[in-house]
C-alpha cells in the first residue's frame, strides 16, 4: 500500500482541527468558570464552596497554548509539533485520573489522544518536505522524480 504526503498532511489538520477545537472548548469554559467565581457542592452530608478563579484561570491558558499550537500545526511549525505532542501527551495522563469518575469519557479522550499523537509523530519529515520531489516505487527499485 502506497501513502501519499497528502494523507500525511491531512493527519497532521485532523490534530490541527483537534487541538483548536478542544483550545476554544476550554477557554468557553474556563470563561464560565472564572463568571460564576464559586460553586456550592453537596458531598454526603457536608456542603463545600469551592472556588472556580484558578481552575478558571488554568483552564484559560490551557486553552489558549492549545490554540496557538493547532494554529502552528497548520503552518508546519516544528516548534508546534513538539507543543502539541506535550499538551496532547499531558491530556491523555490526566484522563487517567479521571477514569473512576468519568470512565467513557476518560476513554474516549485518550483514544483521541493516542489517534493526534499518532498523527503528529509519524512521518512528519514526508509533511514538511515540498511536493516537488515524489519518490516511485518499482519492485526493488525508487525513482525519484
Amino acid at each position: 500500500m502506497v501513502l501519499n504526503k497528502t494523507m500525511w498532511a491531512g493527519w497532521v489538520f485532523f490534530a490541527g482541527v483537534m487541538l483548536l477545537v478542544t483550545g476554544v472548548l476550554n477557554v468557553v469554559e474556563g470563561y464560565m468558570a472564572l463568571s460564576q467565581r464559586a460553586r456550592v457542592v453537596m458531598v454526603e452530608d457536608k456542603l463545600y464552596m469551592i472556588d472556580l478563579n484558578g481552575w478558571g484561570w488554568a483552564l484559560m491558558v490551557f486553552g489558549a497554548v492549545m490554540l496557538l499550537s493547532g494554529l502552528g500545526l497548520f503552518a508546519g511549525s516544528g516548534a508546534a509539533r513538539i507543543a502539541a505532542i506535550v499538551i496532547v501527551g499531558v491530556h491523555a495522563a490526566v484522563q487517567v485520573f479521571w477514569l473512576s469518575a468519568y470512565p467513557l469519557w476518560s476513554m474516549l479522550m485518550i483514544a483521541l489522544d493516542t489517534v493526534v499523537l499518532y498523527a503528529l509523530t509519524v512521518r512528519w519529515q514526508d509533511v514538511r518536505t515540498p511536493a516537488a520531489t515524489t519518490a516511485t516505487n518499482f519492485g526493488d527499485r525508487t525513482t525519484v522524480t
